[in-house]
């Protein structure tokens, strides 16, 4: 199985679904990212405002960070390379780069918890 990381632009929270109104990619991406974890993938995601010396030492992601600015996150990195900028995996790339097959994801308009915001 692959290792993936995924190198966040800044947020208020470690995975962005936080708040009144919460952007649905987000929300789709945390909820195939806890997915896949049960499942045991190995997956990681920095937050720039949380963590960002994580984006310091990893020298792909710094470097791509001096060339291109902050427009360039999200960037994916699988096994070491960069595998995405700019837009955050499908569902199709981590369930290949995971191996894992993935259901049919969130419903619409769902929320994580209860009360819509975890």
């Amino acid at each position: 199985m692959k290792k993936i990381a995924i190198y966040d632009p800044p947020m208020c929270c470690s995975t962005g679904v936080c708040g009144a109104s919460v952007d649905q990619e987000l929300l789709r991406v945390a909820l195939v990212i806890d997915s896949l974890k049960q499942g045991g993938a190995d997956i990681s995601r920095y937050n720039l405002s949380g963590q960002p010396q994580a984006f310091v030492e990893n020298e792909l992601v710094s470097e791509h960070l001096r060339k291109n600015g902050p427009e360039i996150l999200p960037i994916t990195v699988v096994d070491g390379q960069i595998a995405k900028t700019k837009l955050y995996p499908t569902n199709e790339e981590l369930a290949e780069w995971t191996g894992i097959a993935l259901g049919n994801g969130p419903k619409k308009g769902g929320g994580c918890c209860d009360d819509g915001c975890c």
